[in-house]
């Protein structure tokens, strides 16, 4: 064993820190600010085509949510209905962003304090530091009710548009609203 292999064994790993909310601390929030949801219990759902026979017992526009990092380095989160199509190499110019890859799990917790898999709108509450861009598919911007995980993927919950936009606006968050359905 070399002395820098030695090293590493004896250095203790610090744990992840604890996000500011969960799911139980974003609910108590919610009903503190007098957001009305309604959270479903379910599977965990890590793509969007896992969760379709759950989703569709479940009123309102279902989502899909990417995490993506631009060539300059800035964070951006898009929240779309499920069944819309993101063409990233024609997105960043709708957004005002450079060109667009896949954040990596490392910002993805720094920033949201979700797993892959768990990334959502309501993970804004834990990016104090508004270090993610926060971008909205038109189609959600319209819809009367929308679903998103509660900071983990085995449940979902529903916002009336109203109680939504009340959220962003707690949180002091302003989307890019961009009609992905019309890009050229």
């Amino acid at each position: 064993m070399t002395a820098n292999t030695d090293l590493a064994a004896q250095t203790p790993t610090s744990p992840a820190p604890e996000p500011a909310y969960d799911r139980g601390r974003l609910l108590a929030w919610m009903a503190e600010h007098e957001i009305a949801q309604t959270t479903h219990d379910h599977p965990a759902v890590f793509r969007v085509e896992e969760g379709l026979e759950l989703k569709a017992a479940l009123p309102g526009v279902h989502t899909k949510n990417l995490f993506l990092k631009d060539k300059k380095g800035r964070l951006w989160l898009i929240s779309a209905a499920q069944d819309t199509v993101i063409d990233l190499k024609r997105a960043h110019r709708a957004m005002g962003s450079d060109r667009l890859s896949f954040g990596n799990e490392t910002l993805l917790w720094e920033t949201l304090c979700v797993r892959p898999g768990s990334v959502t709108a309501l993970g804004l509450i834990n990016d104090t530091d508004r270090r993610v861009t926060f971008v909205l598919d038109q189609r959600l911007w319209e819809a009367d009710i929308v679903n998103f995980h509660p900071l983990t993927n085995t449940a979902t919950t529903a916002l009336s548009q109203n109680d939504f936009r009340k959220v962003l606006a707690l949180l002091e968050r302003q989307p890019i609203v961009v009609d992905f359905d019309a890009l050229d």
